[in-house]
This record gives C-alpha cells, structure tokens and sequence, in this order.
C-alpha cells in the first residue's frame, strides 16, 4: 500500500518566519484538514494540551490525573497482573495521540496513562543541534529515538511501578532538566512514529493500532503544528518534509503496518474502528479479574473483615489511653463540642502523637560535652532525614505539629479523593521532596477508616524507593478494618494512632467515630450521605 505524492500541488512564496502572519497561515491551513468524528457528536479534550504534562481524563464526575495509583493489589500489596499496554504507531501528524484520546475517553477506565515516544528522542550533540537549527536533522529516523530508555520505562510502567521521563523542547531540539513522573495503571498507550520498529518494544505491546492517514493531510496537519506550536517557517517544515519525513515514513514506518493488530483508515476521523477497539480492551479488560471494570476496586476492606477476630497487628502503636487522652478523645468526639475546642484539643493530641511516634525513630549512643565540661551519654538520631508527607486535606492539620518538634522537616502533600460512582480512592495532586528515599516518612492522616487512601499513599512513597519500614502512618483515630487493611497489605509500615474504633458503618464511617474531621476542623459543611455532590478529601 503507497501513499498518495507529497502534496506536489502547493506552491508557497514569501515564506516568513511566524508572528502575526505565520499564525495566519496556520489558521488558513485548518481549512485544508476535513472535519474529524462526524459520525457522533464532537468530544471534549480529555488530555492536556503539551505531551509532556501528565495526561488529563474527564469522567462524569470531575477531571482527574490519571498519573496515579489504583489501590487494588494482591495480599503482598504489590500488582496482581501486569498492565495492558496499547501500540500506536503511524505517520508524523497522521492523528496518534488525537485517537489516543478518543479510545481513552471512550474506555472510561480511571487508570490510563499516555506515554509519547517524542518525549524519548536522544540528546543531541552540538554538531547534531547546528544540523537541526537548519532543518538538517532527520528526527524521523530510528536513531534518533532512545529505545533503551523507552523500553526500560514501559516495563516498569506495566509492572506498575513509577517512571521518569524527560519532557523534550521542540523549539530548541533539546531535553528540558527537569523530568517528569508517571506512575502504573490498567492500560498503557504508547503512541509515536516509530511504536513498531524494535523487536524487545513489540513484545511488551498487548494490541498494536496503526492509524493510517492521507499523506497529503499529514503534512498539512504538519505545517499547523510545526508553525503554531514550534515556531516553524513554512519553507523550513517543507524542507524538512521531503528531505527527512517522507523518505523515512515509506522507509521505516509504513512497513511497519503490516504488523499492526488493527490498521485505523483516517485516522481520528474513523469513529467505527475506534470503538470497535474500545470493545476489544474492554472484552481483554474483563477476562482479567485484577483490570476488569465492574471489580476494578477490591480495597482491603474485604480481606479486612476476615481479620477482625484477629488481633490487631504488632506494627501497630496506640498511645496510652490515660486519663487526660481519654478526656481529649471526649472533647472531640463530642458532637456539641465548638470548633475552637475542637481545633485546640485535636492540636494537642497531634502532639502528643507525634512524640510517641519520634520514639520509634532509629537512635544511636553518642557522647557530648556538658558546659560543666562532663560528658553525657546520650542518644543521637541515627538517620538521614526526617519528611512529613499529610494525606490533604485532613493531614495537613498535622504539619504545624510535627514542625514544632522536629527542626527543619521536610514536608509533601498527596490529595486523595473518593470518586463518588465507584467509591475508588483516586490521586488527584502529589507534590513529594526529592531525594526522599533515604528519609524516613511520616505519613499524616487524621481518621483511617477502611485504609484505602492509606495504602494507596503509602504505594506512591514505595514508587519513590522510600523502604517499607521507613514509612510510619500516623492518624488521631483508625477503624480496626483500616488497621488491618493496611498492616495485611504492608506488614512493615508502623501504624501509630490515639485510639482505635471497632466498627464503621455501611458508608464506611468510624463508629463510634469522630465525624467528619476536616468538615469539623475548618468549619465547612458536610456533604449529605448519599448526595452526589464531590467530596472534598477522601479520609478513609
């Protein structure tokens, strides 16, 4: 199958630079392209705009990353199965992430990531970005992708472990410093020119999807882009189009059709062929008890119900329950209590918490010199550093706590919420210091009821090498399920809490409990049981 010549009918004079007229001709270039999915109704961008920010997907609910953890894992707490990774390959400009996006909005599995193969071209040598500057360069070649990195970092994203990956300037031909972090999921789409062309990166794809379009569209969606988006001149995107792109694609790329699972004609614009892949993942999706839709959340609520005539974990450390902690747990139990009281004595009980779970910090002997000139033998923290990383919202009321007693703490954030359809925690925001793996965490969440927000957090401090047993879970109150969700899960996470409820309700409230905290603490509304409306933070 040849494709038709490259657009030989254009002719183009007084080629400049973009600014005005440049931005010009990339709009009277969209008049060239024919209207995309005219066999439904036009779909909303699911994903972020630049490939190198974390994908965008659009539920019926709200907008989420999809750069985050499920929370459903076997009893080792690690993957059950490996994720199932999607192929897409075709021509420069012939639509591959554009139907990325369409299967992805169409799956509605919460748990996608989009991995780019432009953002694995290879650093350039200074001979190599001259070349490039003049349009000399031939990106559309084999060598000029990094197949190590690629390969190493999608078997790990099928393993569902954490990524780096370099975000790529197009304007100056260059990777960026900065790197950016995916995490695992249930599908993987790789998209890019070259998706086909090694043999190891063939293996680990589950399905491949060749998107097959006009090459007389390619480069007019070329031109647009190169021009908009790059800072391109006409003439040079031209230049670069028969010397480099063309060639390749008839050299590299088209032959690698023919091992696709599915060819897609025209690309984003054959709606038929895109939801016929959809109902093929779907039906892959569902043979995989561990990826399929209706069982996507097993929490440990399950596997922690067959533990409550258990006793409770070794891992876990509640302070005594003196006389002066019992009355600070009736004071914000208490439904009548003010939120001023409320505020001031759940403060000191974080305290009191904090210093209980110091105690189980790594100490050594050392020996210092008092002003009297004696020595004294005493203790010594024995590890690098110590991070705070709170569970939002709830956890962040933690922070001024641990900062009075440990100086110059690090501190992270991580938003975990509820979709309210399938009741999955899901990671919306994360925001960690870095070179966190040799600290030791302390990980802040106020109320741990089933466990699922817990665990989920404590899988992205293991996807950043933080050891197991350097993450200590902290809350005001837990549920017994909540304790023995996590500990079944990750035996070696110390557990340290005030006190902990025996029951929780069928909404997965702490019975007895304390109420909603954050609602209680900043004095916001709580959202009705059963209501529909989003919740703020997830604090199970």
């Amino acid at each position: 199958m040849s494709s038709p010549p490259a657009y030989p009918g254009i002719r183009i004079s007084g080629c400049r630079a973009l600014g005005a007229e440049g931005s010009s001709n990339a709009e009277s270039l969209d008049r060239l392209l024919p209207p995309v999915g005219t066999g439904r109704s036009p779909r909303k961008r699911t994903t972020s705009q630049c490939k190198s920010e974390p994908p965008l997907l659009r539920t019926s609910k709200r907008t989420i990353y999809t750069a985050g953890r499920p929370p459903w894992y076997n009893e080792h707490g690690t993957q059950s199965k490996e994720a199932f990774a999607i192929g897409l390959g075709g021509g420069s400009a012939s639509g591959k992430t554009t139907v990325a996006r369409m299967i992805i909005e169409a799956l509605d599995v919460p748990w996608v990531v989009l991995l780019s193969m432009d953002s694995f071209y290879k650093v350039l040598t200074e001979q190599q970005q001259e070349q490039a500057a003049h349009n000399n360069f031939n990106f559309d070649h084999p060598d000029a992708f990094d197949f190590d990195l690629i390969i190493s970092t999608l078997k790990k994203l099928k393993q569902g472990k954490s990524v780096k990956v370099p975000i790529y300037d197009f304007t100056t031909h260059s990777r960026k410093k900065d790197w950016k972090t995916l995490y695992g999921a249930n599908v993987i789409i790789f998209e890019g020119i070259m998706a086909f062309a090694d043999k190891t990166l063939l293996e680990l794809l589950d399905m491949k999807i060749f998107v097959d379009t006009d090459s007389d569209i390619r480069l007019v969606r070329r031109l647009r882009r190169d021009i908009s988006e790059r800072g391109r001149d006409i003439e040079g995107v031209i230049k670069q189009y028969n010397k480099f792109v063309k060639p390749s694609f008839d050299q590299y790329i088209q032959p690698t059709m023919r091992l696709a699972d599915i060819v897609v004609p025209r690309g984003s614009g054959n709606t038929v062929a895109i939801d016929l892949i959809v109902q093929h993942v779907h039906s892959q999706l569902e043979e995989t008890p561990f990826l399929s839709v209706p069982h996507r959340f097993v929490p440990r609520a399950a596997l922690a119900s067959a533990h409550q005539c258990h006793p409770l974990p070794r891992t876990l450390s509640v302070l005594k329950s003196t006389p002066q902690v019992r009355g600070m747990h009736t004071i914000i139990r208490d439904k009548e209590t003010s939120r001023d009281e409320f505020i001031f004595y759940s403060k000191r009980l974080m305290r009191l918490l904090i210093e209980h779970a110091l105690s189980f910090l790594p100490f050594q002997d050392c020996v210092v010199q008092t002003p009297q000139g004696q020595d004294y033998a005493g203790k010594c923290y024995a590890g690098k550093q110590i991070t705070g990383v709170s569970i939002l919202r709830a956890g962040e009321t933690m922070e001024p706590a641990l900062r009075a007693v440990c100086k110059d703490v690090r501190i992270g954030t991580i938003l975990i919420q509820t979709n309210q359809l399938t009741g999955e925690p899901e990671l919306h925001y994360l925001r960690l210091p870095k070179d966190i793996s040799d600290d030791h965490v302390i990980l802040m969440d106020c109320t741990v009821s089933t466990g699922a927000a817990a665990m989920m957090a404590v899988r992205v401090l293991l996807d950043h090498d933080v050891p197991e047993d350097k993450i200590f879970l902290l809350s005001l109150l837990m549920a017994e399920m909540g304790v023995h969700s996590v500990a079944y899960a990750f035996p070696r996470v110390r557990i340290i809490t005030t006190a902990v409820d025996k029951r929780v309700n069928d909404l997965f409230r702490i019975i007895p409990g304390i109420g909603n905290f954050g609602d209680r603490y900043f004095g916001t509304d709580a959202v009705p049981d059963g209501s529909d409306e989003e919740e703020v933070a997830y604090t199970g």
